[in-house]
């Protein structure tokens, strides 16, 4: 008969108690300890007690650095502001006066934007007038100049003509010093634009020696000079154009002459050569190399 605590009473009885386990008395159950509590945080320090002086005891704080740069940029602010306090008055009263009202300038039909130099009013040309004999003894030719820059040869006069350098020409003979009027033979080409088309007529040559007599009032003689035509005639050999004048101009309150010549010739371009001689009173002994000139300039 078995005992009554090994007895398994029905599942189906709801007062059956549960079953008694008994443990092994060897046996221990292990149970772990809570944790123990952090320890609390220190607490926070105080705020620090306000400087005494304010703003100005915080400036030992700042870098010197800061500081000088700091001083240097008020400084600079400082003396511009008293730059314009000190010379504000100083404006002229013209400029302070409202400008006068002008009216505009309409501009002349065909006529360029840019600035040019305005020509010398000359007379009209002749068509033919041979040029005369100048009085005096013509210099000694010693040999020839040929200007490979522009293509042209002429007389290489003995002295007191010497071969120079004198810009704006590619060789020049000159006597005594370099002054307005000057004292010269000299070849380039023709200054100025290049001409659209070549020239083909004589009336084209000739056209364009009095462009070049118009250039040489500019450039070789006092301001004011004026012109007589003393001759015009083509050159003695190839295309070309031949104008000889009398400039007549005022100098230190005196009224004074020279004479000219200005030689155009055809070298094979578009724009041509130009040969200029000028010779003022006071080397009118030497007016007779002009005629030397005239009949020996060539092309090359």
């Amino acid at each position: 008969m078995a005992d009554v605590g090994d007895q398994i009473p029905s599942s189906d009885s709801p007062t059956t108690p549960f079953r008694k386990i008994v443990l092994p008395t060897d046996e221990t159950v292990m149970v772990s300890r809570p944790p123990e509590p952090l320890p609390p945080l220190p607490p926070l320090p105080p705020p620090p007690p306000p400087l005494k002086g304010g703003l100005f005891a915080r400036i030992g704080d700042v870098p010197i650095k800061v500081v000088y740069l700091i001083g240097a940029i008020i400084a600079t602010v400082l003396a511009v502001m008293l730059v314009f306090v000190i010379f504000s008055g100083d404006v002229p009263k013209d400029a302070q006066l409202a400008p006068r009202q002008v009216a505009p300038i309409s501009p002349v039909p065909g006529a360029s934007a840019s600035p040019k130099p305005s020509a010398t009013a000359v007379p009209v040309v002749p068509k033919n007038l041979v040029y005369p004999q100048q009085p005096g003894v013509a210099t000694v030719t010693i040999g020839t100049i040929s200007d490979l820059a522009t293509g042209i040869s002429y007389p290489r006069l003995g002295l007191p003509w010497t071969a120079k350098s004198f810009a704006p020409f590619a060789i020049a003979q000159r006597v005594g010093k370099v002054a307005v009027p000057h004292t010269v033979i000299a070849s380039a080409m023709l200054p100025g634009a290049t001409p659209k088309t070549k020239p083909a007529k004589t009336a084209d040559y000739r056209e364009l020696a009095v462009r070049a007599v118009n250039w040489s009032l500019r450039t070789q003689y006092p301001a004011g000079a004026t012109l007589t035509w003393t001759g015009s005639q083509k050159v003695p050999v190839g295309k070309g154009w031949m104008l000889g004048y009398k400039v007549t101009y005022t100098v230190s309150g005196k009224q004074k002459t020279s004479q000219a010549i200005m030689s155009i010739h055809e070298v094979g371009k578009t724009k041509p050569a130009m040969l200029l001689a000028s010779i003022p009173q006071s080397g009118k002994s030497h007016y007779r190399d002009l005629n030397t000139i005239v009949l020996g300039v060539r092309t090359l």
